[in-house]
């Protein structure tokens, strides 16, 4: 680190939404977190962490997961502590799915859809999937490592159309 900016060092990420009508399935989201290697950024992920998973070194993971939007407050909470992660990880995209168990589902069929992001008390961006309503999945947020370590937040939400495990293989390719 050089100078006195810290860069990003520890974010959290959120997401909540309504509950579905009693009369249809539950709405499912669940947030998605990959690692890119530095002799490679925009390959393959080296890991992937989303609900019953964490990274190897306990540097990302789930506080919080909801299968149906029923929490109260923020139903899906990750944290990335990106100070602690290896020197040899560049980049980090946070993503957003819908689960897709009762058929094909969008942002437009999720009911009072938030996202934030924040550092500390700091909100860094927020989002209601507005602009991705026909997909089924969005990158929510992007973190990459500088030449002197530090980490910098590229905001911006896009959509997807593919499922969640195809959304986990995609999510940190270049945006067209």
């Amino acid at each position: 680190m050089t100078g006195l900016n810290k860069g990003i060092r520890k974010v959290e990420l959120a997401v909540k939404w309504d509950p579905s009508p009693s009369d249809q399935p539950p709405t499912d989201l669940d947030i998605v977190a990959a690692t890119y290697l530095a002799d490679d950024p925009y390959g393959a992920p080296a890991y992937v962490v989303h609900f019953d998973s964490r990274s190897p070194d306990g540097t990302i993971y789930l506080n919080r997961d909801s299968l149906d939007g029923k929490g109260f407050g923020w139903d899906e909470v990750m944290t990335v502590e990106l100070y602690r992660l290896d020197g040899r990880y560049a980049r980090v995209v946070v993503g957003v799915t819908i689960q897709q168990r009762a058929g094909r589902r969008t942002f437009v069929g999720v009911l009072n859809p938030a996202l934030r992001v924040r550092e500390d008390y700091t909100v860094l961006a927020e989002d209601d999937f507005g602009g991705v309503l026909g997909a089924t999945s969005a990158r929510v947020a992007e973190f990459v490592r500088d030449s002197s370590g530090e980490w910098t937040f590229h905001p911006g939400v896009h959509g997807f159309d593919t499922d969640p495990e195809g959304f986990a293989r995609v999510m940190g390719r270049p945006l067209s």
